[in-house]
């Protein structure tokens, strides 16, 4: 799933694909390079993130979805607001990425009536406030019946099991060792049978992991991300969500082939 932000402020690409141009251009190249799907967004959700009005969140993101869709891109729409997702599903998106895990119930009737794949996502708190200290006894387990509990109740709502992924949020509300942890025990989340998405690219858990003194600028964590994506995918990770489409994918397809790789092991 690559990752097409047309905002002005995202942690990553602010601003790069803020115009609906760009914002298309970056969603074909993105599935020139090996992505199946385009995750599109018109709010940013990293830490301290103002809110964007309905009407201006529309403006940014309903033309790109509409052209990536006559191009036959797979499109998710990422976002929080039931009315942006009816209109981007109108305008021909397939996903609807929701952070807050269906927070708002409309956002529930909305799936149900297209019948589309939605994904949940952990977050404690809100993007203002996630990163204030956030606490957990139990990271795993916690965001663990979270997501168990919110898949049920979509399924309560008419949504079909075969249409939910789940997410456990990197970086939403998570300390560097929450997010560690996570990755780690990933595949406790892969056990729960629905398809596990990760989004973990350029994140700053990594710059600080690998430079803890002066954590990495965002530009210099493609190797960190792409060891996490890795680690995610044989935890059983279904989708990995990037911003390096090309270097993910080489990755991916070379892990897939390690671990499908057939023949006689005696004498090892």
């Amino acid at each position: 799933m690559g990752i097409v932000n047309v905002t002005p402020d995202s942690f990553s690409d602010g601003g790069l694909h803020f115009g609906a141009g760009d914002a298309i251009a970056a969603g074909l190249r993105m599935i020139e390079d090996g992505a199946d799907c385009v995750d599109v967004g018109g709010e940013s959700t990293r830490p301290g993130a103002e809110e964007v009005p309905v009407e201006e969140e529309l403006r940014r993101v309903i033309s790109v979805v509409e052209a990536l869709a006559m191009k036959r891109v797979t499109v998710s729409i990422d976002t929080m607001k039931p009315a942006v997702a009816r209109a981007a599903l109108a305008a021909g998106a397939a996903i609807v990425n929701d952070v807050t895990a269906l927070a708002d119930p409309d956002m529930a009737d909305v799936v149900a009536a297209a019948g589309c794949t939605v994904c949940l996502m952990h977050m404690k708190g809100n993007p203002k406030t996630m990163q204030a200290n956030p606490h957990y006894d139990d990271v795993v387990a916690e965001v663990r019946d979270f997501l168990i509990e919110r898949a049920r109740f979509a399924e309560s709502r008419r949504i079909a099991r075969n249409k939910i992924w789940i997410d456990p949020g990197f970086g939403f509300g998570k300390t560097v060792q929450h997010n560690l942890l996570l990755l780690k025990h990933l595949d406790v989340f892969a056990a729960t049978g629905y398809p596990v998405l990760i989004g973990v690219s350029r994140k700053s858990t990594i710059g600080r992991v690998l430079n803890p003194d002066s954590p990495l600028p965002v530009e210099e964590r493609l190797e960190g991300s792409l060891a996490a994506q890795v680690v995610a995918q044989m935890k059983g990770a279904r989708i990995i969500r990037t911003h390096d489409v090309k270097a993910t994918r080489w990755a991916m397809d070379m892990t897939n082939a390690i671990l499908g790789a057939a023949g006689d092991s005696h004498g090892i």
